[in-house]
């Protein structure tokens, strides 16, 4: 491979990607016919035949494949995509940086639709919830593919590349199977096992049906990481005792309560999931009295209807958040408001209260402003401030990751088998095609030779007496194609039988071809 030529090659299957109607003024087909046997002479026609041409201009007479062919070929063919993932979460990036990528559930499809829009993304699926902003993608190219999406982010967020590359974080294929299905399993989690991770894991899927880009491949990954993450709570103590991001916020304000406070005034805001969870840890720990400001009464009625007798939650609308806010000690806030509730000059007007008014905010982006913290009468605290929770049990954290990854690296595994056993399947229909050109071929020239007063009956006998004999000879190259991904051993065997295949009949510039055009055709 003609290395000097890779930065050449690389730019010009980006053009072509590029610009999608170079291709439909290109006088040659993209894919094209052949029915010759291969040996060195025809092989050079056949290449010639798969023009794929970069421009419509009489100057670009080497097309983009014959290009590919005799210089950084096997960077798109020989080396298949590469699954990557592009991510921060609440161990590499300050919630600062984490809220002005976060991306909302509804637009998740969205975000896959144009991250698959990008010249190297085959597939994709977005990982985004209060502790993390992960990407995930199937890439033609690994380098080229992690500068599109960080580009991409750079874009959607205003935050410059240089500043994500700082904080981000890269994995590749196996090391990407085994950090998602520990987040799945909640080893990742800044709360070891919590519960909620997992249903975010399969909010991926649910919202990732149907969408183009959601593909065979990421969504097989996810899938295989919501089966780690059950095995992993089900079979182990990793759950045994977990508490939440709720639970622990919970934790974190008494803690920062001072011992006097007998009777703190409790808020909460927004009664979704998270503010759900924080209310039921609040009644755990025996508050039996707080308000809830929320858009709508529905949800706050239908918590206070699980509640046991004596716990008083008293619902009042968004609009008196401020005039609630002013009557009470402690504030939990948890909605998906994608701007601040709370800035500097509302609580500046809210009356005083003994020891500072506590915010705590488990909302990404942020509810609280972060200047609220400027004033001599607030103390705020935000999900990065949680960790100081958790590391009390840091050892028995340890313990219980133990026991989980043995299951993680058994479904890692499992998958890895599954998707290298996908790598034959464009070898077996490209050789099934080449075999039946090459047949067809044959049969016409015979018939135009000899088949003048041949009969209907006659000719069909040929057609079948052929058809019979191809795939007489293909069955041993299937057989040998085909395996299941259980055996280590036979799918080692398998994939060096389809590279040797590839390069005996020349299928690899067909499958690079079939790449191109998938390409084109996405955007």
């Amino acid at each position: 491979m003609a290395v000097s030529n890779v930065s050449l090659v690389s730019s010009k299957l980006e053009t072509l990607l590029s610009n999608p109607n170079d291709l439909s003024s290109s006088p040659s087909p993209l894919i094209g016919t052949r029915a010759l046997p291969v040996n060195k002479t025809s092989r050079r026609v056949l290449i010639q035949r798969a023009r794929c041409e970069i421009s419509a201009s009489k100057a670009a007479s080497i097309s983009a494949l014959e290009q590919l062919k005799t210089s950084a070929f096997d960077r798109y063919t020989k080396e298949r995509s590469s699954i990557v993932v592009i991510g921060l979460n609440i161990h590499t990036a300050p919630v600062e940086m984490r809220e002005k990528l976060a991306i909302p559930e509804a637009d998740w499809p969205r975000a896959i639709t144009e991250l698959c829009g990008l010249n190297h993304i085959e597939e994709a699926a977005v990982l985004s919830t209060c502790n993390r902003m992960e990407i995930y993608v199937l890439a033609l190219s690994q380098h080229r593919g992690v500068k599109e999406v960080t580009e991409w982010m750079s874009k959607t967020s205003g935050i410059p590349v240089s500043e994500i590359c700082q904080h981000r974080f890269l994995l590749y294929d196996k090391e990407v199977t085994q950090h998602l299905f520990q987040v799945s399993a909640g080893l990742d989690s800044l709360v070891l096992g919590e519960g909620q991770i997992l249903a975010q894991v399969k909010q991926v899927v649910n919202l990732g049906q149907g969408v183009n880009g959601f593909g065979r491949h990421i969504s097989g990954l996810f899938k295989k990481a919501i089966t780690a993450g059950k095995r992993a709570r089900t079979e182990t103590n990793i759950a045994a005792g977990a508490v939440s991001v709720s639970s622990a916020a919970v934790e974190l304000a008494l803690m920062k309560l001072p011992a006097h406070a007998s009777s703190p005034r409790m808020l909460v805001i927004g009664a979704g999931k998270m503010g759900k969870l924080v209310i039921k840890h609040l009644v755990a720990k025996g508050c039996n009295k707080m308000v809830v400001v929320n858009r709508s009464e529905e949800k706050v009625a239908a918590i206070r209807q699980e509640m046991p007798p004596g716990v008083e939650i008293v619902y009042k609308p968004l609009d008196e958040m401020l005039a609630c806010a002013g009557e009470a000690d402690v504030i939990f806030t948890s909605t998906a408001s994608e701007s601040p509730l709370f800035l500097k000059e509302h609580v500046e007007s809210l009356p005083p209260v003994a020891d500072g008014r506590l915010f705590v905010d488990i909302s990404v982006p942020r509810n609280v402003g972060s200047c609220v913290g400027e004033l001599d009468g607030a103390r705020v605290y935000n999900v990065d401030d949680l960790k100081e929770v958790v590391a009390a049990n840091k050892e028995d954290r340890a313990k219980k990751a133990m026991e989980a990854q043995g299951i993680i690296t058994e479904e890692s595994k499992q998958f890895e088998a599954w998707r290298d056993s996908l790598e034959t399947v464009p070898t077996i229909k490209k050789l099934r095609e080449y075999c039946e050109r090459t047949r067809a071929g044959l049969v016409e020239r015979f018939m135009s030779k000899h088949g003048d007063g041949m009969d209907k009956k006659t000719r069909k006998a040929v057609e079948d007496l052929t058809r019979s004999v191809v795939n007489k000879l293909l069955h041993g190259p299937m057989q040998h194609l085909r395996c299941d991904g259980s055996d280590s051993r036979t799918l080692k065997e398998t994939l060096e039988n389809m590279q040797a295949l590839n390069r005996m009949y020349g299928l690899d510039v067909e499958l690079l071809e079939d790449k191109i055009r998938a390409k084109v055709e996405q955007k």
